[in-house]
């Protein structure tokens, strides 16, 4: 093993060298190195931390002065500060996230799972936000199959959409295939961060904000949580990411990715509808949400009900139990509560969605204190179906 040995004062020409040796005493330099480089790490990400609060606060900041000062904000200014303060939100979830993840306390149960399959589904769901943002992801897939936690992989794949959302233009080049050696799936991606015409007269190494955001660490620490590989490369337009799968399961018998067509778009799921014929009760006082929902799943091939109180949904849960419940925020109360508990007595892992009355909040039932996944309402076309897809799978 090599070891350095220093004296046991940093001072004079030691002291500034303090970022690349080891301060004193016989000390592994693997290891030491290991203990800069996450240094480094988190100093990164406490200014990026710094930076994604203090950007949308001072924003919020000037729009309540300007409001404490005229007594009066149109429905514009009000819409932007709501959008200014869920920001902040989401990046404060990230940070909780992150701070869980690295903490190693987080409980993985490692099973099989299609990794084709996850990704072609989360891919199909949430294409309408990356059509709206004029992003289009050409995919060539080969089947594979990994050992890995399958709440971590969904959030790891939908974190990489958000990614996506923030910073890709045009096209974004997604491959799976297996390495010849080692044999292990492999997650390719390369994407423009910035069109190229932009990219002329950039200082060495310069990137927009995005690609280092807090979505950016988030992945990377679920990564590196899950036992994967990271390999990153950022030029002055494009960028390129690997992501190794270290448990493949049966590599030898997946077939040449060379010999796959090439899949463009979202068309080519390998099961367009994996919940058709699952149950669905929606409890909606409103109207108008149910015609949300109803919107938002109906290319699933599920059945779905709906009941407009907690009421109604008790009775039919007597009658007959459905595989799912999604439901208004507002209809959360005793009563309901003690349905959920009866239900989970019988089914303890029942599948549960909460509707949330704003906002466009995405948190899956694992991260979630009382067990139910919740939507918000801003998001529940493209949200939705992703909740459902993973709850379900997470349970049959």
């Amino acid at each position: 093993m090599n070891y350095v040995t220093l004296p046991t004062s940093a001072e004079g020409p030691a002291a500034s060298q303090a970022s690349s040796v080891p301060p004193e005493g016989m000390v592994d330099v693997a290891t030491w190195q290991r203990t800069q480089a996450d240094l480094m790490r988190f100093q990164e990400l406490v200014a990026q931390v710094g930076r994604e609060l203090a950007e949308p606060l001072t924003a919020a900041l000037e729009r309540v002065n300007a409001l404490m000062s005229t007594g009066r904000i149109d429905r514009a200014g009000l819409k932007s500060l709501l959008s200014e303060m869920d920001r902040a939100r989401q990046a404060g979830i990230w940070c909780q996230q992150i701070s869980r993840l690295s903490s190693g306390r987080a409980r993985q149960s490692h099973e099989r799972v299609h990794l084709t399959n996850t990704i072609q589904s989360v891919l199909a769901h949430r294409a309408r936000e990356l059509q709206a943002r004029g992003v289009q992801v050409v995919q060539a897939m080969a089947p594979v199959e990994v050992q890995v936690d399958a709440p971590m992989l969904f959030s790891l794949l939908n974190g990489l959409v958000d990614w996506w959302l923030a910073c890709a233009h045009g096209t974004i080049d997604l491959r799976v295939d297996i390495k010849p050696w080692p044999a292990h799936g492999q997650l390719v991606l390369r994407l423009q961060h910035r069109p190229a015409d932009l990219s002329d007269g950039l200082k060495n190494g310069e990137v927009p904000g995005a690609v280092n955001g807090l979505t950016w660490h988030l992945i990377d620490q679920i990564a590196q949580t899950m036992g994967l590989k990271v390999e990153r490369q950022v030029d002055a337009s494009t960028l390129n990411l690997v992501l190794e799968f270290p448990h493949t399961i049966n590599p030898l018998l997946a077939p040449d990715p060379v010999d796959e067509p090439e899949q463009e778009g979202f068309a080519t799921s390998l099961n367009s509808k994996p919940l058709a014929g699952s149950h669905i009760l929606v409890v909606a006082a409103r109207r108008d949400l149910r015609l949300l929902i109803r919107e938002s799943v109906k290319s699933m091939g599920l059945i779905v009900d709906f009941v407009s109180s907690v009421g109604e949904a008790t009775q039919f849960c007597r009658e007959a139990l459905p595989h799912a419940i999604i439901f208004e925020s507002s209809l959360r109360g005793q009563r309901f509560d003690q349905l959920i508990a009866s239900i989970r007595q019988e089914v303890p892992d029942f599948v549960m969605v909460e509707v949330l009355e704003e906002g466009s909040a995405f948190d899956i039932s694992s991260i979630s204190p009382n067990g139910v996944a919740r939507v918000g309402r801003e998001s529940v076309l493209t949200s939705l179906p992703s909740a459902l897809v993973y709850e379900l799978a997470r349970v049959m």
